[in-house]
């Protein structure tokens, strides 16, 4: 898949400065309450509440089978909740502002005789847009994404990445201001994962909320303002990164000169001993009393480091370990896909 960034307006709705505004003081492009949704007496997503301001990129974070897709399909309503309400831009019926949506479903599918200008078209007028502006469209966007080239071939004539680029150019063509993305790094190499993080990013920068779902937790924690940690159908924790990544307390990390001392008795009780480090919670004093008594009963400090905790680990103290397991399988399994 071969992308570049644009630096002109994809959402038409640049210099909006969402970015700039805190979270709690914009309106909300998505908000959900209570969803479930069963199948054949099983209930794939249960209880759901997820609220996505305005400018936000947000991440639907959780292992395949944990709902994820249900979630989406529920919030664009693809299909309908059996409990709970959902709005997207205020209205409880997403179909009547489709305009305003563009969407990137997890199974990727273009009619394979169409040529990549008219399959870019043609799902632009799905959302309203007229053919020809469309066709002028994709030819502005084909031409900006190195596929110029390509405009007149058919998806069949492509290879596998080209199609990919064709069906996300096809998702942003009609300039929407809700962007939905389920699973958009599934089967893409480094590289490429790289370009699509930074169409992500310009599409925020331009107003554009952009809300995706993964089983990758460093796509989520690069991008993502904020996210809804789902695991068996349940989500145990919708907010911030920040916020989740503070449940864990950070983590010191201390080297001495000296091995023994009375010093040692001013360590947390929780220190633990690794080789020539120690490494403990920072306590809740902070590090600067610590730091005290380690200088005058000269324990000799050769280094000193304080590590936050990363998405990973909140991901573990949040959903379990059995959820984490999972979600690192299912990334080893994406990274042979994209390999293949």
């Amino acid at each position: 898949m071969d992308m570049a960034v644009s630096e002109q307006n994809l959402s038409g709705n640049r210099g909006r400065g969402f970015s700039a505004i805190p979270a709690d003081a914009r309106p909300l492009a998505i908000e959900a309450r209570g969803l479930v949704k069963s199948f054949d007496g099983t209930r794939a997503v249960d209880g759901v509440d997820i609220a996505v301001p305005e400018g936000a990129i947000y991440g639907i974070l959780g292992p395949n089978g944990a709902g994820k897709t249900t979630t989406l399909r529920m919030l664009l309503g693809i299909i309908d909740p059996d409990e709970g309400v959902r709005r997207v831009f205020g209205h409880d019926r997403p179909h009547d502002i489709g305009r305003l949506i563009g969407y990137l479903p997890e199974e990727r599918g273009l009619y394979p005789s169409m040529k990549a200008i008219e399959a870019i078209a043609f799902m632009g007028a799905l959302r309203g847009l007229p053919l020809k502006e469309g066709r002028l469209r994709a030819v502005e966007l084909l031409e900006r994404h190195g596929l110029g080239h390509a405009a007149s071939r058919q998806i069949r004539q492509l290879s596998k990445g080209m199609a990919q680029t064709v069906q996300l150019l096809g998702t942003l063509v009609h300039r929407p201001r809700l962007v939905v993305l389920d699973e958009p790094f599934s089967g893409l190499d480094a590289i490429n994962q790289g370009k699509l993080e930074l169409m992500i990013r310009a599409l925020a920068d331009d107003g554009v909320t952009v809300i995706f779902s993964t089983h990758v937790i460093h796509h989520a924690e690069r991008l993502c303002e904020g996210v809804a940690i789902i695991a068996g159908g349940k989500v145990p924790y919708a907010g911030s990164v920040e916020a989740a990544r503070d449940r864990i307390p950070a983590q010191v990390r201390l080297e001495t000169r000296a091995r023994e001392g009375a010093w040692l008795s001013a360590l947390p009780k929780d220190t633990r001993r690794n080789g020539d480090f120690f490494q403990f919670p920072l306590p809740e004093s902070g590090i600067e009393p610590l730091l005290r008594q380690l200088i005058e009963g000269e324990a000799g400090i050769l280094s000193l480091s304080i590590e936050r905790a990363g998405l990973h680990d909140a991901f573990v103290a949040i959903a379990g370990e059995a959820a984490a397991r999972q979600l690192e399988a299912d990334s080893a399994a994406n990274i042979e896909e994209a390999r293949a």
